[in-house]
């Protein structure tokens, strides 16, 4: 039975209602309460439906090959079962997500190393108030003003400020 196997699928309510805003947790616990009604009626129902006695019908309904043609009709009866089709597209962006998640934190471990360079850099510097401008300009060669190129103030192109 269909119903069975979805049935089957746990749902993580602890570690759902962590992810859930405070502003939405009405809204989180109506879902959970119509979640374990259909899984308690859901396994209230046998495995298996029960057998219909053809037999006992057909001698109680009087018009005959009446139950003979829903028998038939019955027997013919074909209930689709639902198809997942979407398993397969999270799956492949749960993937993708992990990947760039990966990737993000192979970024993000060179950018530490990066930041602790910096400031071992900063750590290490002479403190500004003791610095002079050829201490300032050997520790950030950004801000070596060049009068040679441009003589007059403010020493940068104009583009540059």
């Amino acid at each position: 039975m269909a119903g069975r196997r979805v049935a089957l699928k746990a749902i993580d309510w602890v570690s759902f209602a962590e992810r859930i805003p405070a502003n939405q947790r009405g809204i989180f616990n109506a879902l959970k309460t119509r979640s374990d009604a259909i899984s308690a009626k859901l396994t209230s129902l046998p495995a298996t439906p029960t057998v219909i006695d053809w037999s006992f019908y057909k001698t109680a309904v009087a018009k005959a090959g009446m139950v003979d043609e829903f028998e038939k009709k019955f027997k013919a009866l074909q209930i689709p079962e639902a198809v997942d089709t979407q398993t397969s597209v999270i799956n492949a962006q749960e993937a993708e997500s992990n990947k760039n998640a990966l990737a993000y934190i192979e970024e993000s471990k060179a950018r530490i190393t990066q930041y602790e360079t910096q400031l071992a850099k900063f750590n290490n510097m002479i403190p500004f108030d003791q610095m002079t401008v050829e201490d300032l300009n050997d520790t950030f060669p950004e801000t070596k003003l060049d009068k040679v190129k441009h003589p007059y103030w403010p020493n940068k192109p104009i583009a540059d400020l």
